[in-house]
């Protein structure tokens, strides 16, 4: 039975992207100065789910592809996970998987990854087997310390190279986006280079400066573009105007209500917006190679401490299982990373994305990021 326990403390993408189905502020404190970035599973905006959906795919979506849990190794024996991904977004799909099992028995503690990198790293012999984050940044953070171990080939072969490396691996992904009102403007009339905004664009713009997204597509903004051009693009939103919002969920909101005309958000929050009322005047564009079309994930490492790794990596894999994959394209609109599972809401696929060139463990070093909003006018 699982446990739950929480810590302290190739298409055209300016096109219109509706939705055919329904579906914080980052911490600076923690030993050796670790940030976290994105630990944004804050439950704005998110869909309850259903247990028994899961593995049975949404309405109309068929069976889900990829490896079923039924063809996954057995999950034997006591497992610890620490969690930087919100129970109310994962916890059914955790249950679900632990249920699977009569000798298994699993314990999940919840909280931010930033805080959960910190209490592994701050453990000598860490109780957990499992370290679950919502970012790469964290992922990265934990492996740089030594606090992870590698992963087999078996495993690290179930998605692309670019969402894994060998201590850690990425389950499920998030895209960049700009959700803009479609009761105004259309797709074309969106700038397809983030560096443009907003002297070519007419409309009035939001985001949520003080969101760990957020600051991290800035800090991937000032890894590709420069320090300097990176502050001369915040100067200038900032003089436009931008109106600020707690999360991205709000901004997007925002834009389905013609409070502002478009954003800097995750693709997912504007696929929560549909989810709520599929006819919101609110649609998906995206820009093209820059830190606006930043592809992130979400994934799982091995603990170095691990009292079982075979059974810790046994449980990561099943993260990646068919019905894993498919949970998280229809309960939180994530981006499935096993090639045979589509995303939700009529999205590109990854392929059809163009993504930058950026290593998205840097995109931890959030602190010269925050001093440069900061400098520039932000309010964070």
């Amino acid at each position: 039975m699982t446990r739950n326990d929480r810590l302290p403390d190739g298409i055209d993408r300016r096109r219109l992207l509706a939705a055919t189905g329904a579906v914080g502020v980052v911490g600076t404190s923690g030993c050796l100065g670790i940030l976290g970035i994105g630990d944004d599973d804050d439950g704005d905006g998110a869909t309850d789910s259903t247990v028994g959906q899961i593995g049975s795919g949404r309405e109309g979506r068929g069976l889900p592809g990829g490896t079923p849990i039924a063809e996954m190794p057995d999950l034997s024996g006591e497992l610890t996970v620490y969690s930087g991904r919100g129970e109310f977004l994962v916890g059914d799909l955790v249950s679900y998987i632990d249920d699977q099992y009569d000798d298994f028995d699993l314990t999940v503690r919840y909280g931010g990854s930033t805080d959960l990198v910190n209490q592994i790293i701050n453990e000598a012999e860490s109780p957990a087997d499992v370290f679950y984050s919502v970012n790469a940044g964290s992922l990265g953070a934990l492996a740089d310390e030594g606090r992870t171990q590698s992963l087999s080939e078996e495993v690290t072969g179930m998605v692309r190279e670019e969402f894994r490396t060998d201590q850690w691996i990425g389950t499920s992904g998030r895209a960049r986006t700009i959700p803009y009102n479609t009761g105004e403007f259309s797709g074309d009339d969106l700038p397809n280079d983030v560096m443009a905004y907003p002297e070519e664009f007419s409309g009035d713009l939001g985001w949520a400066p003080s969101y760990g997204s957020c600051q991290a597509f800035v800090t991937a903004m000032r890894l590709i573009e420069g320090e300097e051009a990176t502050r001369d693009w915040l100067e200038s939103i900032v003089d436009s105007g931008i109106t600020s919002y707690p999360d991205e969920f709000a901004a997007c909101q925002a834009i389905a209500d013609g409070e502002i005309d478009a954003a800097f958000t995750n693709h997912y929050y504007i696929q929560r917006v549909l989810d709520g009322n599929p006819e919101a005047s609110i649609a998906t564009a995206f820009t093209s190679g820059d830190a606006g079309a930043v592809f992130n994930v979400a994934g799982a490492a091995v603990v170095d401490t691990a009292s079982d790794a075979t059974l810790a990596e046994n449980f990561i894999r099943h993260l990646l299982s068919a019905e894993a994959q498919d949970y998280f394209a229809r309960t939180t609109f994530e981006y499935p990373l096993v090639p045979d599972v589509e995303p939700i809401g009529d999205l590109p696929t990854i392929d059809e994305l163009d993504v930058p060139d950026v290593d998205l463990t840097q995109l931890s070093d959030l602190e010269p990021t925050i001093d440069l909003m900061r400098d520039a006018g932000v309010d964070v």
